[in-house]
Order: structure tokens, then C-alpha cells, then sequence
């Protein structure tokens, strides 16, 4: 039987290798189109487009995992049904639950290889995607280093060791000059939150130089920072709630949770990549029944071709049911797992009509 796990794993493999590339080859292409829109725009230039729209491929590759895994199982399996392969098979006493077993441990491949993409590639290019995008097209925001996020103000240097997606700031630091660039400030403070027209910073550490090099150090709870960095500014530096990494959204609704802050849009992201392994079994289990339908009925072509648009409608139910649930503030994982157990419903049924 292990011959028949590597025979179908690798007919599985290659198609959805195929579909993979073909998927992404459009998505490409329409990201690409997109970015022509802000092309021209300051140092956006069309190596700047092509970085970014290369930089946000390993996102669109993890998106993808579940639709191309549907397609991939069904297109070689159908292609072996098409050649007689599984009629065989079955006639040979292989069960519905033994073709099942080895597509679903080709499938296992894929979830891990979703996962490491998902958690240790994707949430990295998509931050570098959008920072240098944020650097070509405004100049504000300089540059992310290995030490926090380096603005300019005047004559104020700013460095914030990591900004939250609700905007607040963590580890801040202000370095003023004089009008002669040498320093004459520097304000350290624990976080800070935009107030109507200003910045609220906490648990402040200030240290002024006076003009003979003697310094000062003085410490408060709280001072208003009147500054031109905004919101608006900094929120073209962060990517959304489904960009984070697993590890990043745990540590984020801990932050909101102890915020007493809303959190049903990263509790949707959080849930949905806890269901994204079994969403992508649930397509390879969907896509068997579709095939062995075939072989009765004999409309391959109109089969595969439902097939596809079952895979396209879980992509766009997924999306969908995310939305309303944050429309109307249902539960989050309600929104990720109401889509995953339908299809898998769907799967069992057919499969039982099948067997």
C-alpha cells in the first residue's frame, strides 16, 4: 500500500504544483496591475513595484494553500480516472478510505508547508513589502531597523521600538537639537496614545544637557507630545490583523485584553489560521467524491468544472462569513469555522453517496 500512497501523493503533488502556479501567476499579475496605480508617486518607481508585488507573493501562496489543494486532488485524480487508473484500483479491493488516506497524507505535506510559510516567511515579506512601499511614496517614516522605527520632526529625532496595530507606542524615544544639531533633549517614555490632537506619553525619563555639558533628569507619569507624526502617518507602516504571525496575534489580544480593546478582528485572523490545517484537508477529502462521481456519470469536464467553482466559493464564503461576523459582532470563531464544517458536511455526504 505504500506504493499506492507515493503513486497518488506524487499525481496529487504535481497538479497541485500545476495549480499552485497557475493561481498564482493571476493573483501576480493582478497585484502587479494594482500597483501601477501609485506608480510615479515619489521614488515608486517600477523596480519599487516589482520588489513590492514579489514581497507579497509568500502571502499569496499561504491564501492560496486551501484552493489549490482542492484543485490539485481533483485534476490528478481525474486524470487517473480519465485512464481507467482508479477504476482498477477499486476493482484491485482498494477502499474509498485507503484513496482517501493517501491523498490526505499528500495534503499533510501541504499543511506544513502553509504553516511554515503562513508563520516564518509571509508575515515578514508583507511588513517589508508595505514599509519600503510607505518609503517610496511619502519619505516620513525613514526606515525600520534592527532598533525600532526612525522618524523625523523638525528638529526632533524619534525612535518607537514597536507600534501596536491600535496605534499605540511602545518604547519611545525623543532626541532634540538645537538649532546647531547638537543634542539638547532626550525624552524616553514607556508607550504612547494619540488623544484628540496629540500624543499622550507615559512613565516619561527626561534628560536635558545644558549649554556647559551639565545634564538634568527629571521624571513624570504623563505629558502631552504635540507633534506632525499622526495616526494617518504611522498606519501605512502596519499590515492587517491576517498578515500577523500566530505568535504576534497571541501577543496582540493580550495587549487588547489587558486594554479592556476590542479584539474580534485578530481573534478572526487568530482562528482562522488555527482552521487553515483543516480546511485544507477538508478540500483534498471534497475533491475525492467529485472524481468518483465522474466515473459513474461520465462528465468529467462538467465535474471538474464545479469542482473549481466549489473551491473558489469556500475562498470567497471564507472571506465573506469573516465580514459579517464583524459586522454584526458575532463570534470570531464562529466566522472561521462556520465555512470549514459546512464544506466537511458537504464532503461526508457525498462521499456516503459514493461508496
Amino acid at each position: 500500500m505504500h506504493i499506492l500512497d507515493r503513486y497518488l501523493g506524487r499525481i496529487i503533488l504535481q497538479y497541485t504544483l500545476i495549480s499552485m502556479v497557475t493561481l498564482l501567476g493571476l493573483f501576480t499579475f493582478a497585484t502587479f496591475i494594482d500597483q501601477l496605480g501609485d506608480l510615479g508617486r515619489g521614488d515608486y518607481d517600477i523596480y519599487a513595484v516589482i520588489r513590492y508585488v514579489l514581497l507579497v507573493i509568500p502571502g499569496t501562496i499561504y491564501d492560496l494553500f486551501p484552493m489549490t489543494a482542492l484543485l490539485g486532488t481533483i485534476i490528478g485524480l481525474s486524470i487517473l480516472a480519465n485512464d481507467s487508473e482508479l477504476i482498477v484500483m477499486r476493482a484491485s479491493g482498494v477502499s474509498m478510505l485507503q484513496i482517501t488516506s493517501a491523498a490526505l497524507k499528500m495534503g499533510g505535506l501541504f499543511i506544513i508547508a502553509a504553516i511554515l510559510v503562513g508563520e516564518l516567511v509571509a508575515p515578514y515579506t508583507e511588513t517589508r513589502a508595505q514599509r519600503e512601499k510607505t518609503e517610496a511614496l511619502q519619505k516620513n517614516p525613514e526606515q525600520q531597523t534592527l532598533f525600532g522605527f526612525w522618524l523625523r520632526d523638525r528638529q526632533t529625532y524619534i525612535n518607537i521600538g514597536e507600534i501596536f496595530p491600535d496605534l499605540t507606542l511602545s518604547n519611545l524615544k525623543l532626541f532634540e537639537l538645537d538649532p546647531a544639531n547638537k543634542l539638547r533633549a532626550l525624552i524616553s517614555a514607556e508607550s504612547g496614545k494619540f488623544e484628540e490632537d496629540h500624543w499622550r506619553i507615559d512613565n516619561i525619563q527626561q534628560t536635558v544637557i545644558r549649554p556647559g555639558g551639565e545634564t538634568e533628569t527629571v521624571s513624570s507619569p504623563s505629558v502631552k507630545w504635540r507633534t506632525s507624526v499622526t495616526p494617518q502617518t504611522l498606519s501605512v507602516l502596519l499590515i492587517q490583523p491576517e498578515q500577523l504571525s500566530f505568535l504576534q496575534l497571541v501577543r496582540y489580544i493580550s495587549h487588547l485584553h489587558d486594554n479592556n480593546q476590542k479584539t474580534a478582528p485578530y481573534e478572526l485572523a487568530f482562528w482562522n489560521k488555527i482552521m487553515l490545517p483543516l480546511s485544507t484537508a477538508v478540500m483534498v477529502i471534497l475533491a475525492i467524491p467529485f472524481v468518483f462521481a465522474n466515473i459513474r456519470s461520465g462528465t468529467l469536464g462538467q465535474s471538474l468544472f464545479f469542482g473549481i467553482m466549489l473551491g473558489i466559493g469556500f475562498y470567497v464564503a471564507n472571506k465573506s462569513i469573516g465580514y459579517l461576523v464583524l459586522a454584526y459582532e458575532l463570534s470570531p470563531m464562529l466566522g472561521a469555522t462556520l465555512p470549514v464544517v459546512g464544506f466537511l458536511v458537504l464532503a461526508m455526504v457525498m462521499m456516503r453517496q459514493i461508496e
